[in-house]
């Protein structure tokens, strides 16, 4: 079978028989897809470093009847940093799942793969607070789901003063007086409302060069917390490792 040389992310690794892994691997043009890594876990095995959780590397694979089955892999970007942090790794994986669940194999995967690399690297490479990274990466996210927050007015009567307000329900921003109308609505600062406008407009380089003060950064925490988990009709909690 033809060999296909393919770019892409470990997503999550499982052992299989008594040498073998199952990869999940994200693809820019492939999507999300199954491989299997023959003789992976031997200690001496070329596919071991490129067959781990979070390496980005460039795969040679042909496709099976079911699944991908790796040939060779050179990685690009291991992640290191990751495997040395606990706390880092709890917000790594989180992020890793949430990735793997909104995923699909055959789909152009290339924005959400972007993201995913350059949020891991913020994580891996910097001090950046988590939570605001969890929370940027959640917001832009949405944005490629389809649910990008409407910020340029209040989302019912699109006066452009006054926007205090954040209406889950309505997606978007809205004015004093009408947040008082909907329940849905989390009251947010200038500081808060400028950080949603930047994480919605941000070059995919720049989206992680901005900070936000405690009481800020609990908004938009609990802001993007509650927007993603109402969009994706699912709760998801940041769970300890062990």
């Amino acid at each position: 079978m033809a060999n296909i040389k393919i770019n892409g992310i470990v997503l999550s690794e499982s052992n299989m028989g008594d040498f073998d892994k199952m990869l999940t691997i994200l693809t820019p043009n492939y999507g999300k897809i199954s491989c299997v890594a023959k003789g992976a876990r031997r200690p001496k095995s070329v596919l071991l470093a490129g067959t781990q959780m979070f390496c980005f590397g460039e795969y040679l694979v042909y496709k099976g009847n079911s699944t991908y089955h790796i040939n060779s892999v050179e990685p690009i970007e291991i992640f290191y940093n990751l495997r040395t942090d606990l706390e880092k790794l709890k917000y790594a994986v989180h992020i890793n799942k949430i990735v793997k669940d909104i995923t699909q194999e055959n789909e152009n995967c290339f924005k959400i793969l972007q993201l995913l690399l350059n949020t891991l690297y913020i994580i891996s490479q910097t001090d950046k607070n988590l939570d605001m990274v969890l929370g940027v990466f959640k917001l832009r996210l949405l944005c490629f789901l389809g649910f990008t927050p409407k910020i340029l007015g209040c989302t019912s009567c699109r006066e452009k003063e006054d926007l205090s307000c954040f209406s889950i329900k309505d997606n978007g921003i809205k004015c004093k007086n009408c947040g008082k109308q909907d329940t849905s609505t989390i009251q947010i600062s200038e500081s808060t409302l400028s950080a949603i406008k930047y994480t919605v407009t941000a070059p995919p380089k720049k989206l992680y060069s901005f900070n936000l003060k405690e009481e800020a950064l609990e908004e938009f925490k609990l802001l993007t917390k509650l927007y993603f988990d109402e969009k994706l009709e699912k709760q998801y909690k940041l769970e300890e490792l062990f």
